[in-house]
């Protein structure tokens, strides 16, 4: 079969092969998979791989060899903390009360801010980089209509949404696997579908056309979040102390990114992930799941599983808020992990500053006792990084760091 146009094609012929070997007196298996693994060199014609969706429609009795993280870095269900309290929840219901609008936004700021100094709520505050926010005016009905065209998307026919495959992550739309599959060491236990979506009325006819409510259904809930973000992103400079409209007509103008997920069941879900430890680049990333998975990690290095309330939308700080804020607020660090009895669903919408717009630290949060700790970046420096990166080496937002000062305010490096 010949690839037509920019999108490389998959087929699908012999099926799996696991082969059981003696190895230190130990029985393990081999697991190959023509599908996945493909000759060096040969990127630029067909792809030749199978979607986590087909694996598990396949039913394979175990995870390809390609899916199988080393032991350092599988994850641990032990050691993962599972408190209801572990996100505060904010009830966006006061905002546009002036009387009370204060306390919304001094809690937004205890949710961004650092917390090592309330020891005593260690283990309740310490994800405190996210936090969960009800009465946002999303209408639940919104929110399941966006996650059941997402499952119907899923459910396709290979060849169709395969039309759309792409490894160019500059493509306005495109289906994949995984994370980057030409960088990294190990794949990902999930299946996504990605597509620019602000203004919507310049990307939504690329949007996939099938199942037919697609564009309807998450282009209703897309049009929701992108207001409640400008909202957020109001509350959250003003809680650092800026002027609450500084960036008004950079993020009406902004860039909305939709990254709607699928981690199907994995049939040995203790030797993969959903998604690896990152971080998202964008100011604000609001998140919608369909059932527990995502874990967010502390400063301690402590795991926590995030509960899903319903009606309730995560919010996550990302890369660009933590240089907008000179490092006052961090990006939070996250992993997704994959269940051997139910498939999740998620849409996470990625809210940034325009593609070209270079974003550095607000110059009111810079003086002598906070010099500028990051270099200034774009959404498009991120995505030359993605491109040429296997993210699970290195966080972009550690190549960004200028300065970095001992106690004191000695320089002990610069990175450029």
């Amino acid at each position: 079969m010949a690839c037509k146009g920019r999108y490389p094609c998959a087929e699908l012929s012999t099926p799996l092969v696991w082969q059981k070997e003696k190895h230190n007196g130990e029985e393990h298996h081999e697991h190959r998979e023509r599908d996945i693994i493909m000759e060096e060199g040969k990127r630029s014609s067909c792809n030749s791989f199978t979607s986590a969706m087909t694996l598990t429609q396949m039913e394979v009795p175990h995870v390809p060899t390609r899916y199988i993280l080393p032991p350092s870095q599988r994850p641990n269900p032990s050691l993962v903390l599972h408190s209801p309290t572990t996100l505060p929840i904010i009830d966006l219901s006061c905002l546009h009360d002036p009387s009370i609008r204060h306390q919304v936004v001094e809690e937004v700021k205890t949710a961004c801010n650092k917390m090592g100094f309330f020891q005593a709520y260690l283990a309740i505050y310490h994800a405190m980089h996210d936090f969960l926010v009800i009465n946002h005016g999303i209408p639940l009905a919104i929110m399941e209509d966006a996650l059941n065209t997402a499952a119907e998307f899923f459910n396709l026919p290979n060849e169709e949404k395969m039309l759309m495959v792409s490894d160019d992550v500059h493509e306005p739309v495109r289906y994949g696997m995984s994370i980057n599959h030409a960088k990294e060491k190990f794949h990902f236990w999930r299946d996504f579908i990605k597509h620019y979506s602000h203004p919507i009325s310049k990307w939504i006819d690329r949007w996939p056309s099938n199942p037919i409510t697609y564009r309807e259904k998450m282009g209703i809930y897309t049009k929701a979040v992108h207001a409640l973000q400008v909202q957020l992103m109001e509350v959250v400079l003003e809680s650092l102390g800026l002027n609450p409209n500084c960036l008004c007509k950079d993020i009406q103008e902004g860039s909305q990114l939709n990254v709607v997920n699928c981690y199907p069941t994995c049939p040995e879900p203790d030797l993969a992930l959903g998604m690896p430890p990152h971080s998202d680049f964008g100011s604000i990333t609001i998140l919608l799941q369909s059932c527990q998975g995502l874990e967010l990690m502390d400063w301690d290095n402590q795991w926590y599983s995030v509960p899903v309330i319903e009606g309730a939308l995560i919010v996550q700080l990302g890369d660009q808020m933590e240089v907008m804020s000179n490092g006052a607020y961090k990006s939070v660090v996250q992993r997704v992990m994959v269940s051997s009895e139910n498939k999740r669903l998620s849409i996470a919408s990625l809210h940034s500053l325009a593609l070209e717009r270079k974003v550095c630290p607000a110059p009111e949060l810079i003086d002598q006792e906070h010099p500028v700790r990051y270099n200034e970046c774009s959404f498009e420096d991120f995505l030359n990084f993605l491109t040429c990166n296997d993210i699970t080496e290195g966080r972009y937002i550690d190549t960004l760091k200028k300065i970095n000062q001992l106690e004191g305010g000695d320089e002990i490096c610069e990175k450029k």
